[in-house]
């Protein structure tokens, strides 16, 4: 058993959108990840998403049925995005995001793009 100071692991890299393992819970990972920009659209098909803010404001977009909605999600607060839901987070700020998610999450579900990371890295 390890005790966890985020703020410790968030110091150890700065890049953007790639989601480093912090820890194992069962068949999921805890991710840590700091988010600047938008990402891209995108969904899971077998996995549901949990993203709790550390620091900073998320917004997640959604695409369901052709209708888009916004969701803002504050520090201290999380959202958890069901499989198969069309999602895109977006962060005007630096955000740092912890992710709970099953180990075969791919960070751009069902697009494939130069913002993929196949290989994730443990701090």
């Amino acid at each position: 058993m390890e005790v966890v100071n985020l703020a410790q692991k968030l110091a150890q890299f700065s890049e953007y959108w790639s989601p480093k393992i912090a820890g194992e819970v069962n068949d999921s990972y805890v991710k840590l990840v700091k988010f600047k920009g938008e990402f891209v659209w995108h969904h899971h098909e077998a996995e549901d998403e949990l993203f709790l803010v550390i620091r900073g404001t998320l917004r997640m977009k959604f695409r369901e049925h052709g209708v888009e909605r916004e969701k803002t999600v504050l520090p201290g607060e999380y959202i958890i995005v069901p499989r198969g839901v069309e999602h895109m987070p977006i962060a005007d700020e630096e955000v740092h995001v912890m992710l709970l998610e099953p180990k075969s999450t791919l960070n751009t579900g069902n697009v494939r793009n130069e913002r993929t990371v196949e290989q994730l890295q443990r701090i």
